[in-house]
């Protein structure tokens, strides 16, 4: 089993930068495609971004697209999530993702087995 631990969140204003990373121990990370979430109070966990194996394709939301970009260092054992441009409704708990698996459901929460305890995002005006 992997255990993902997510940090780098914090407060932040619109129209400012933030960098999450997910470090894993217990196993590496390079069999795993790796996903971003977030989760808003009293909403559903919607997928935010993902990277395959080797770091060479990624896959985005369209609310982030352009805004964010998902990367990894397996050598470190480190996904990362760079976000600029900021706004209040990016807002929420961040969550990284581990995918043993593709299946082209990339968006699903069901397709992750591993999933990071979060980390808090706050983005004022």
């Amino acid at each position: 089993q992997v255990q993902l631990v997510e940090s780098g969140g914090g407060l932040v204003q619109a129209g400012g930068s933030l960098r999450l990373s997910c470090t894993a121990s217990g196993r590496t990370l390079t069999p795993y495609y790796m996903g971003w979430f977030r989760q808003a109070p009293g909403k559903e966990r919607e997928f935010v971004a993902r990277i395959n194996r080797s770091g060479g394709v990624t896959y985005y939301a369209d609310s982030v697209k352009g805004r964010f970009t998902i990367s990894r260092d397996n050598a470190m054992n480190t996904v990362y999530l760079q976000m600029n441009s900021l706004k209040s409704e990016d807002t929420a708990v961040y969550y990284c993702a581990a995918d043993s698996a593709y299946t082209g459901r990339v968006e699903r929460v069901h397709e992750y087995e591993y999933w990071g305890q979060g980390t808090q995002v706050t983005v004022s005006s």
